[in-house]
């Protein structure tokens, strides 16, 4: 029996030095809602969050495709580090 391919999705966020930047004030800080096995539970996970902060500005929630990291067969993406 063939196996379903897990997407992993990590849900975290925490307060930014600025609202337009993805900085975070305090990384040790960061929230980490949790690591999900598909889209559709993290989103709901990443909305719940983000409704519940909704009043702060400097808070922000973010979704992690965790299994692109895991594909070894991904071409690899630039980061702001690499990029030229």
């Amino acid at each position: 029996m063939a196996e379903d391919k897990q997407l992993l999705h990590l849900v975290f966020g925490g307060a930014l030095t600025d609202p337009s930047t993805t900085h975070f004030e305090n990384v040790d800080d960061i929230h980490i809602v949790g690591l999900f096995p598909n889209f559709a539970e993290a989103r709901d996970a990443w909305r719940a969050e983000a409704q519940r902060t909704v009043d702060d500005a400097h808070t922000r929630y973010f979704i992690a495709h965790i299994h692109r990291l895991l594909d070894e067969n991904a071409e690899d993406s630039a980061t702001e580090e690499t990029k030229a």
